[in-house]
């Protein structure tokens, strides 16, 4: 039996969970999980790599089972997130890795990458965004308005996002066979969401999403300064980040591996079967 680790390092003078397993010595992949998901996403991929690989998956603050502390105790922003994330690799010893990132795990891995660019040795992004051709505008119309201006109206567009509702869509939406998404994986993140106070924290987390977009030029930069390694691995049904986020990887990255899977945002539940062996093979060539 593959033996997953469930651990809690203090950082910051915060609880951080995360999952950890495979052999120490082997190069290690440190997986960043989305919104508004947390480490329980990796559940069925950390056994399936375990065998050849070291694997950290953190819960980012606020998410998960790490601590969530209100939005007048802690600065929300991706930036503070990295600043988590990097603390805690440091205090586990990891100084160079993979990166394998999703949603709101990309901005903090591309942050991480422009911080300490010797560090990661190779990306594998699932649905992980660097592209304004990604941002799929229905989706994102709400957004940028929000971005614009902070009204009732507006936050009221961006709250929908964290209902019962929109939680289950992000796991069903373009995905044929419904049946293959365990529901207890959008009432758990609804659940999370509940928290007291948490609110407060995603919002804030939504507007400095607009940060990303202004750091993507320097991310491809780094791209075609480096030539890093990269699998993309998307779902082609996603209505939150759509293929062409997945295509433009190639305009920095011409040796990108770039594969377009039947599924929406969470491919790890519906698809797990295609993604395993595309992963395994990259990570085999390059690790």
């Amino acid at each position: 039996m593959v033996r997953i680790h469930h651990r809690y390092a203090m950082v910051d003078g915060h609880q951080i969970f995360y999952r950890e397993a495979g052999p120490r010595h082997r190069p290690t992949v440190v997986l960043l999980h989305g919104f508004p998901a947390s480490s329980l996403m990796f559940r069925h991929l950390l056994p399936r790599l375990a065998d050849r690989w070291h694997l950290v998956a953190p819960d980012h603050l606020g998410f998960g089972l790490s601590d969530a502390p209100t939005a007048d105790e802690f600065p929300y922003s991706f930036d503070s997130l990295t600043d988590i994330t990097g603390a805690l690799l440091a205090q586990l010893g990891i100084e160079r890795y993979c990166l394998f990132v999703h949603d709101h795990g990309a901005p903090i891995g591309w942050r991480l990458i422009l911080r300490t660019p010797a560090a990661v040795t190779a990306i594998i992004t699932q649905n992980g965004n660097a592209y304004d051709e990604g941002l799929q505008p229905e989706f994102f119309t709400a957004v940028r308005d929000y971005w614009r201006e902070q009204t009732p109206q507006t936050e009221a567009g961006v709250r929908e996002a964290l209902s019962l509702e929109l939680t289950r869509w992000r796991y069903l939406a373009g995905v044929s066979d419904e049946s293959l998404i365990d529901p207890t994986t959008w009432t758990h993140d609804h659940d999370l969401l509940s928290r007291p106070d948490n609110d407060r924290a995603q919002l804030a987390l939504f507007l400095d999403y607009a940060t990303n977009l202004e750091l993507y030029p320097k991310v491809q930069q780094h791209f075609r300064a480096r030539q890093v390694p990269l699998l993309a691995i998307w779902g082609k049904g996603d209505p939150i980040f759509g293929p062409a986020g997945a295509l433009a990887f190639a305009t920095d990255l011409p040796d990108a591996e770039v594969h377009l899977v039947p599924g929406g945002h969470f491919l790890l539940e519906s698809a797990l079967d295609e993604v395993v062996p595309l992963v395994r093979a990259f990570l085999g060539n390059h690790l």
